[in-house]
């Protein structure tokens, strides 16, 4: 009997929070819609484009990989990608010597190879 009252009181919890997420969801888009709304015209009025503002957020700018944007440090500086440093001859992994080392150099290290063998 303990199991149906806890599964019943964990239905109707499931149902407060569906219900509390319906809430929260309807509330965020009522206080974003007036404030887009304001943006818009603002930017109508000043004749600013979408693709202006785009570029003022940086986002016309993507890193090579993939389509994300480039990374940025605490100060907003771009970091740029590093050039490997090493290569494995056998897979072709490369690594670029920053951070923590890949399971290939830490293997090869065990079995008495140097990294010195796998630079580039």
């Amino acid at each position: 009997m303990a199991s149906q009252n806890y599964t019943a009181q964990q239905a109707q919890i499931n149902k407060k929070i569906e219900k509390l997420q319906k809430q929260a969801l309807l509330l965020a888009s009522k206080t974003r819609k007036p404030i887009l709304n304001g943006l818009v015209r603002t930017m109508k009025e000043y004749g600013i484009l979408p693709a202006e503002l785009a570029e003022a957020f940086g986002k016309s700018k993507v890193s090579a990989k993939a389509g994300r944007p480039a990374k940025t440090t605490r100060i907003g500086l771009v970091k740029k990608p590093v050039a490997p440093k090493y290569r494995h001859a056998g897979s072709g992994a490369t690594w670029t010597g920053r951070g923590k080392a890949p399971l290939w150099v830490v293997e090869a290290e065990k079995n008495g190879q140097s990294r010195q063998q796998f630079l580039i």
